[in-house]
């Protein structure tokens, strides 16, 4: 019996070769698709779940709340780790980490930069780490000890043992390789191939109470509870900080940290988890397209059948023998759907890694691959198949074998709203393409309250911080240069921030948390900042090393109507503002410009050295930077990036979501006209004595093109309609996530529902025009 069945199911797609590759190919880009979103998703809810104990690890943010108001961060002060260390039963073991270090490590004639990290000596309890050589407990307990990747170590040392060997790590300190641990995987939010002991690099302004900027991990007994632990954490800092810091610590499973970066209520309310939902949404979305289109298709061609399943039933066949007929053959062609579909995801695969800046592979071993496969095959071909095969058993003999089986209205409503169902979902993914295109436009063209073009920065390494102005002086030596200055962070991207700053007059109850960073002279002559009010740092006037600039956003918290010359204390004692900028953004637009002060110290803390180009003048003034760079630094690399495309990665995440909905999207719309072209040609084919008839009284093409499409149209019309409120709703809501974002307005929703009227008219009109213009004696034959 199931060679039978499978018979037939061959013949019949063979018998309708254009129905058959509609249905098959169909399903199979729609099965590809939501492969490739499954591989993505599975990838991005990996993130930090291989280390042991995972459950039990937590990020220690630092958050406030005040008169209503409430704020998380990422950074903590470098006293918590120590005073939660001492004073919490429930923490196991806590570290605190620098962000990642690009630095020169040397062995020998090597010599290549490196990312690594600084950390206290219980990184290795917490992120429980395999080791190749040495103990956790050794790896970085001196200062002068590094422990390094596997990759790094056979870089470097080959095969031979590493441990106990010398490498040179910026330059300066000769560090003895102490353990060797296993390479950390990519699915991991801390990322490095060397680490050192914290106390390495440690200075006086990383002990202050009032600057964040480290992240802290805590590790707590298998049994304590996270909500207590965090009671506890807040009353040790509260009575171990200075009285004027009103932050406290807020603890986030390690597990959410790459999922959940934004915070509401001190509550996590979102981040990439939201692209994993929307994915997700999508995938599910892209299948229903594809089943839709069999189940119409199937359900459109029931009236050739009918017949075959008339004589089954005469001769004995029962219902439920019928259904797995009909399913069987839905299995069949999801599961030759699904062949294609996989060759579909290996032949776009390297493509797709590319869009989304990962290393996704099918591992063929992996049981959870076959698993996604052989279920999606099921699913397909169970959700496709099952109202065909249910509505194909149901029908009556008797009306079959007298010529009297016609479409029920039930039946004909149900194919008119799966058209419907399908291009509202097609054109919901058309507006998510639009909106999130707009928004990418919108933050690339809008004012930053800076310019970011023309401006190269490069790290300060090696002997460029011992000897910072000569080589200033160098560089603005050149007529290809118009200006250069020293920071301490990036300045589209300042993470730092601080509690210490203080005024007179100020309310002890209102939050003083400012972004903070330091700079040298002509900062905002190179970033090209406008004053709005005051002046830059210049070597003109010596007391600048303890005077401050700030934005105008710190101007309202202070509640300063004209903060020049008023008198602050912050890290470099009591000073005077000297300057006001504009407001720019220090952060990505997801968030809103932060109150902001500048110190001037040239020697501490400086990272990089921002230039600013002439246009038209950069390769000749890149030349001259990469010449002087050398002479002063012979013993690194030439290294250097453009500010703007440091301002494009803060939103890799969103540019890899714009582009994944526009090709899903085109995928969604291409999958529902190869249904609806089915849907066109099964029309005419049904409708062909009527379009000769029409034709030999009269009717030229366009009328029976419009008798043919109007119904299609009309479908169209109404999915546009049924499909703009949830589309607001859903690209409102994303918006919001923006503290800056352009605006919804209904010219995106028209310029959608012409996209996709304009493409349905063109499917159908493509098969109408072909049947109207068929010989009229050769449709009326067909009777």
């Amino acid at each position: 019996m199931l060679q039978n069945y499978f018979n037939i199911a061959i013949r019949s797609l063979l018998k309708n070769k254009l129905f058959s590759f509609i249905n098959i190919f169909g399903l199979a880009v729609g099965m590809a698709c939501s492969l490739l979103i499954w591989l993505w998703v599975k990838d991005e809810l990996s993130f930090d779940r291989f280390y042991p104990g995972i459950s039990n690890i937590y990020y220690v943010r630092s958050a406030y709340s005040e008169r209503g108001q409430t704020g998380v961060g990422d950074v903590t002060p470098g006293p918590w780790q120590e005073a939660l260390e001492k004073n919490v039963a429930d923490v196991r073991a806590i570290t605190k980490i620098t962000f990642g270090r690009e630095l020169l490590v040397q062995v020998g004639e090597k010599s290549t930069k490196e990312t690594g990290i600084y950390a206290t000596s219980g990184f290795f309890k917490v992120f429980q780490t395999p080791f190749i050589e040495g103990t956790a407990s050794k790896a970085i307990e001196q200062p002068t000890s590094i422990a390094i990747s596997r990759k790094m170590a056979e870089k470097y040392f080959g095969k031979s043992s590493a441990v106990g060997k010398t490498l040179k790590l910026n330059n300066a300190s000769d560090m003895i390789v102490s353990a060797v641990f296993e390479d950390i995987p990519h699915n991991s939010t801390v990322r490095f191939n060397w680490i050192v002991n914290f106390k390495a690099q440690e200075a006086d302004w990383m002990k202050w109470w009032g600057n964040s900027s480290f992240k802290t991990y805590a590790l707590l007994a298998p049994n304590a509870d996270p909500v207590k632990v965090e009671k506890v954490m807040r009353q040790v800092i509260k009575k171990a900080a200075p009285p004027q810091l009103t932050s406290f610590p807020l603890l986030q499973k390690m597990a959410d940290t790459y999922l959940y970066t934004e915070y509401a209520n001190l509550k996590p309310s979102g981040g990439r988890i939201e692209y994993v939902r929307i994915f997700s949404v999508v995938a599910v979305f892209i299948l229903l397209i594809a089943c839709v289109n069999f189940m119409n298709l199937a359900t459109a061609r029931s009236l050739k059948r009918a017949r075959e399943v008339g004589v089954r039933k005469v001769v004995g066949a029962e219902k439920k023998f019928l259904v797995m007929q009909f399913l069987g053959e839905s299995l069949i062609v999801s599961t030759l759907a699904s062949i294609l579909a996989t060759l579909l995801v290996l032949l776009v695969l390297p493509v797709f890694n590319t869009i989304v800046m990962k290393s996704i592979e099918l591992h063929w071993s992996d049981p959870f691959l076959w698993g996604a496969i052989i279920g999606l095959t099921l699913i397909t071909g169970i959700v496709a198949g099952s109202y065909p095969a249910l509505y194909l058993s149901a029908m009556q003999p008797v009306r079959i074998l007298k010529g009297k089986m016609t479409f029920s209205n039930g039946s004909l409503h149900l194919r008119k709203g799966l058209v419907v169902f399908q291009f509202g979902l097609s054109i919901f993914l058309i507006v998510g393409t639009l909106v999130i295109g707009n928004q990418m436009d919108y933050i690339q063209n809008k004012r930053l309250g800076l310019d970011q073009e023309n401006v190269v920065y490069l790290p300060l390494e090696g002997e460029l911080g011992n000897r910072l102005e000569p080589f200033l002086q160098e560089i603005l030596a050149s007529p290809t240069v118009s200006a250069a200055t020293t920071v301490g962070e990036i300045p589209t991207n300042i993470y730092g921030n601080s509690g210490d700053l203080d005024w007179t007059g100020r309310d002890p109850a209102v939050d003083n948390t400012v972004y903070a960073t330091f700079v040298g002279y002509d900062f905002a002559k190179t970033m090209n900042i406008s004053m709005a009010g005051g002046r830059d740092f210049s070597k003109e006037f010596a007391a600048d090393t303890t005077n401050y600039i700030i934005n105008e956003a710190a101007a309202r918290m202070m509640k300063m109507q004209d903060p020049v010359g008023k008198q602050v204390k912050f890290w470099m004692g009591k000073g005077t503002i000297v300057g006001v900028m504009k407001d720019f953004h220090i952060t990505s637009f997801h968030t809103a410009i932060k109150p902001l002060i500048l110190v001037h110290y040239k020697g501490l803390n400086t990272e990089h050295m921002m230039i600013r180009i002439k246009a038209g003048q950069t390769s000749r003034a890149l030349a001259h930077i990469e010449r002087v760079t050398h002479a002063f630094n012979p013993n690194y690399p030439f290294t250097y990036h453009f500010l703007d495309e440091s301002f494009e990665n803060m939103y890799r995440s969103e540019l890899i979501v714009s582009t994944l909905i526009r090709y899903f999207g085109i995928m969604a719309i291409v999958i529902s006209c190869l249904g609806l072209l089915g849907l066109a040609a099964f029309t005419a084919e049904q409708r062909t004595k009527e379009i000769g008839i029409r034709k030999v009284l009269g009717a030229n093409v366009a009328s029976v093109v419009t008798l043919l499409s109007r119904d299609f149209i009309k479908l169209v019309l109404i999915a546009i309609v049924l499909a703009t409120p949830p589309a607001w709703y859903v690209m409102d809501r994303w918006l919001n996530d923006f503290a800056y974002h352009t605006e919804l307005s209904w010219q995106i929703f028209l310029l959608a529902g012409l996209i996709a009227t304009g493409i349905a008219l063109l499917t159908v009109s493509f098969q109408s025009i072909k049947a109207a213009l068929t010989d009229p004696v050769k449709s009326l034959k067909t009777e």
